[in-house]
């Protein structure tokens, strides 16, 4: 008797009990969202990607040249009583050399018979060159005088000429040229079934001005 007075004592107890911890299942979330030291952040993104231009493509690369320098770039002060600004970079740059297949004319590609081909290519190019800033720190800088960004920024632009003139140097042209007939050559033979001779296109002289 005393166990079964028990259990009606404690049934309402344990329905009491029941009953909170569903109400908290159902209702616990939106308090806590409630609670401006609870809730996450509200994030709000807005953008608006416009497509400003297309570009056809047709540049086949064939050679790409790395380079590793230390450069020093001095800017003269204009006070005669104030020393030099300068900065010293360690700078990664590259170079890539292509052909522009879009220059290809239908005159360039002339079939000889029935087994031989000519194909005229246009001049290689040097397509792009630039400083790898992943690859590149400042090492030093001296005297700014609170311009060591725009000292640097300089620099960087100065090495990156000097990354397109040392590629051009290195003979980035004519590694393109040599590149073009390795890989071209089994390629036109496999599509032509002929054999192929690769040229280069002529350079027409630029017409100046009459004097």
């Amino acid at each position: 008797m005393n166990l079964i007075r028990l259990v009606r004592r404690l049934l309402p107890l344990l329905f009491l009990v029941g009953l909170g911890w569903f109400l908290w299942q159902k209702v616990g979330p939106t308090l806590a969202g409630l609670n401006p030291l609870l809730a996450e952040p509200k994030v709000t993104v807005t953008h608006n990607t416009i497509l400003t231009q297309v570009e056809a493509l047709g540049k086949l690369e064939l050679v790409r040249y790395k380079f590793k320098d230390i450069v020093e770039y001095r800017k003269a002060s204009r006070y005669p009583l104030l020393p030099d600004a300068k900065v010293a970079l360690v700078v990664g740059g590259e170079a890539v050399g292509c052909l522009d297949l879009r220059k290809i004319r239908p005159q360039d590609v002339v079939f000889e018979g029935d087994t031989v081909v000519r194909v005229y290519l246009p001049a290689p190019e040097l397509c792009s060159f630039q400083v790898r800033h992943d690859q590149s720190r400042v090492f030093s800088t001296e005297n700014g005088f609170f311009q060591d960004a725009d000292l640097v920024d300089q620099g960087y632009k100065y090495a990156e000429v000097q990354v397109r003139n040392a590629a051009l140097q290195a003979g980035i042209l004519a590694e393109t040229q040599r590149n073009a007939q390795q890989i071209l050559l089994p390629m036109l033979r496999t599509l032509t079934g002929r054999r192929v001779v690769l040229g280069q296109q002529l350079m027409m002289p630029k017409v100046g001005p009459k004097q």
